[in-house]
């Protein structure tokens, strides 16, 4: 019998996740993020390990939430072995998700930097070209995450409860978790966010003198905003897009899901849009969080 066909005859099996990703783009983090949310962790586990220790995961303690491994091109067979064996446990019974961390290059070089540890890829003299060498490596990898996450833009605390959201999402797969956020592109883009959608076509409360210091949760603004036909006809052909999306990422198997609305600051357009999509959809019936990142930067 093989090690599959035994785990499969498992009636308690602890989930497991699997970190990997570019060298400097968070996978530490990400494990100590794990471990205080109640996962088993190891780093650096050796592919050859992997479906022992998965086989003897059903002996561990019902208080361990689940099992967090960090896996990656540190040890020598991880390249040439990790993907088939990833497949084949995939197809099985065993609950298995592939985390993948990516950052764009300034911010690996910059992280390498400020530590001044060495790259695992050894190319002589330049950091840049051992992490444009990693990026190369590790496309099939990346293909088979099932979530991949660009830390570039994230502070540890933003890391952080992204992480524990998805974590949480894919506790409950029958669920699809979903996020409603208003943002200002003067301060960037959430990089969380699923679908991006730009209203700054929209008319603007900012110059009208008597709504520049109020958001889009006052009822002057929201007023404003919805009050001009293009902002209704806006509301209701993407209100009518997310209702046919959602369900289809849904059967997709996706687990969460940030629609994010954007305008220059963050402060009325967005905020607006976002407060009536959201009423609307929760009419539909669907459980939604909403957050608004730039309210308060004025």
């Amino acid at each position: 019998m093989t090690a599959v066909n035994r785990m499969n005859q498992e009636r308690q099996q602890a989930a497991v996740i699997i970190v990997s990703g570019l060298s400097g783009a968070g996978k530490s983090s990400a494990l100590k993020v794990l471990e205080d949310i109640g996962y088993f962790c190891i780093d650096n586990l050796p592919v050859a390990f992997l479906t022992k220790f998965i086989e003897l995961s059903g002996n561990f303690s019902s208080s361990i939430k689940g099992i967090a491994l960090v896996m990656d091109l540190r040890e020598e067979e991880f390249l040439t072995s990790f993907p088939d064996l990833y497949r084949r446990l995939k197809n099985s019974s065993v609950s298995l998700d592939l985390i993948f961390l990516e950052a764009d290059e300034q911010t690996l070089i910059k992280r390498y930097s400020e530590t001044r540890r060495k790259h695992p890829v050894s190319i002589a003299g330049s950091v840049a070209r051992a992490v444009a060498r990693e990026r190369e490596l590790l496309v099939e990898i990346r293909a088979l995450a099932s979530y991949r996450i660009n830390t570039s833009g994230f502070t540890i605390h933003q890391f952080k409860d992204y992480l524990r959201k998805i974590v949480s999402a894919d506790a409950g797969k029958e669920n699809l978790n979903i996020s409603l956020l208003s943002f200002g592109f003067r301060n960037g883009l959430p990089p969380e966010a699923d679908i991006v959608m730009d209203v700054r076509f929209l008319p603007n409360p900012y110059f009208i003198e008597s709504l520049r210091l109020q958001s889009g949760l006052d009822s002057g603004v929201k007023k404003y905003v919805l009050g001009h036909p293009v902002s209704r006809s806006f509301v209701e052909r993407f209100h009518a897009l997310l209702k046919m999306l959602i369900p289809e990422y849904q059967r997709e198997g996706k687990s969460y899901l940030t629609v994010a609305i954007g305008c220059t600051g963050g402060q009325h357009r967005s905020v607006a849009i976002v407060s009536q999509l959201s009423d609307l959809l929760q009419e539909d019936g669907f459980e939604l969080s909403i957050s608004h990142r730039d309210i308060k930067k004025l």
